[in-house]
């Protein structure tokens, strides 16, 4: 079922701000290491397609290409984590992950899934009944690894 709905957001010092189309309201949770680094902690966020995405302010964006696959970016006036992007040609491509933390309104999202489940720190627990996979599932499912992802 579609839940289309138009959402803004922005990083902390507001340099870089955004407008995107959710197509659902379902986001995840990624627990590899690359993620948590990136993140310092989970990395919470919901997929935008490509073409559903316009940035202001994106002279103020750097990227890194963190794996083969993907990259990263980020606000160079506040460091603020704006993305996760895959790059590889694919089913994929282009699509952005967007941090929940970043849209000026995040309620009524939910969560559907974590990845890496086996690669969480046993120092948390998320709540709530949503899928869980682990490394092994993710691989298979996207043939990404944990080291690049």
């Amino acid at each position: 079922m579609s839940t289309a709905q138009h959402r803004d957001g922005g990083c902390l010092c507001g340099a870089v701000r955004f407008s995107a189309t959710l197509e659902h309201t379902a986001y995840g949770i990624c627990h590899c290491k690359m993620c948590q680094r990136w993140a310092g902690g989970i990395f919470a966020a919901i997929t935008v397609p490509k073409a559903n995405l316009a940035w202001q302010g994106s002279e103020h964006i750097a990227r890194i290409q963190s794996s083969d696959w993907a990259e990263r970016g980020w606000c160079t006036q506040c460091g603020s984590g704006l993305f996760y992007r895959v790059t590889r040609n694919g089913p994929n491509d282009g699509e952005w992950e967007i941090p929940v933390g970043l849209f000026d309104n995040s309620d009524d999202l939910t969560l559907e899934r974590e990845i890496f489940i086996d690669r969480k720190p046993n120092s948390y627990t998320i709540c709530g009944h949503h899928q869980t996979l682990t490394e092994a599932e993710v691989i298979a499912l996207y043939g990404s690894t944990s080291e690049g992802a």
